[in-house]
């Protein structure tokens, strides 16, 4: 391709994003989306009608190409109204366009240094308290941690320090009405060493805290990974779950037919149990134009709306 060529479609790819998110804007107008308003957009953008039994969300860092600001508008679009994995410097943007943040982050150190060592207790510590507040303050309600690396710990040792640690701030976010929920990921694939990589290590660590404010946000791609028998899982332990993430396993990308998890029967035993917490997509799509990702993120919304 000619140096013109490629200048050429970088200028056709920017004018229709620039294009995409006009309608959108023009849906979202004054940061609200009225009926009359939805009418306006294409019949690919318009927004979902949504059944109510399932709290939608998204995941902040999987629509990278999209600036904050877009990705609320986006949303707003489709139908639901959370955006999850977010910090304190985005809260303001999501309060213009009435998104909740349904789940905070910024208080952790890392994905690997996390409240399973020790020597991370005082650094976590100052960060969460603070944090904690900062969640409190701007009305929101979830505040992610991460047990962090093994490092050649037991999983007895790691679970005796993650308990010790996590009792220097849970009396905190108790008197806030702030929910700490510790991510489960997969050792396997993506995060080699990490400590809460299975179900049952996390499960022990709540039944050891003992408060309503401690939680685990199961990830389903995740658990998929790393033990399978997801709505077993979920219906014999649903107490200990504050949060669910979603992706297509393998890969991590859509969750339709070309991966092996069947989500509508995964999200109907969630709702199930009676969860009224947040189902947050947390794959990374495939298409490469910011209009096909949208449509990725709108057939996942409905996939998810059981």
């Amino acid at each position: 391709m000619s140096d013109n060529s490629r200048q050429s479609a970088l200028s056709d790819a920017l004018i229709a994003r620039r294009d995409l998110l006009k309608k959108l804007v023009l849906g979202v107008a004054g940061a609200s989306l009225s009926s009359s308003a939805l009418a306006t957009l294409p019949d690919d953008i318009a927004g979902l009608k949504l059944k109510g039994n399932i709290n939608h969300s998204v995941a902040r860092w999987t629509y990278r190409e999209l600036s904050v600001e877009e990705l609320c508008i986006v949303t707003k679009a489709i139908g639901f109204s959370a955006i999850d994995l977010i910090g304190p410097a985005d809260w303001p943007t999501l309060k213009k366009y009435d998104i909740d943040s349904s789940m905070c982050n910024g208080a952790e150190l890392n994905l690997e240094d996390g409240w399973a060592d020790p020597k991370f207790h005082d650094q976590l510590t100052e960060r969460y308290l603070q944090h904690i507040d900062l969640v409190a303050d701007a009305g929101y309600r979830n505040l992610i941690c991460f047990s962090g690396n093994k490092r050649g710990a037991t999983p007895e040792e790691g679970l005796e320090h993650a308990v010790n640690g996590l009792k220097r701030i849970i009396g905190h976010a108790e008197k806030r009405g702030v929910v700490l929920q510790m991510e489960l990921f997969n050792s396997k694939v993506d995060h080699p060493d990490y400590f809460a990589d299975n179900s049952a290590w996390g499960i022990a660590l709540c039944k050891q805290l003992g408060s309503a404010n401690f939680k685990l946000l199961y990830d389903i791609y995740h658990m998929q990974i790393s033990e399978g028998d997801i709505i077993r899982t979920i219906r014999d332990n649903h107490e200990y779950f504050g949060h669910y993430h979603t992706a297509g396993v393998p890969g991590r990308h859509e969750i339709n037919d070309t991966q092996e998890l069947y989500y509508p029967a995964i999200i109907k035993a969630i709702n199930e149990t009676g969860f009224n917490g947040y189902v947050a997509q947390e794959f990374i799509p495939t298409p490469k134009t910011i209009q096909d990702q949208i449509e990725s993120l709108r057939e996942a919304i409905l996939i998810c709306d059981v």
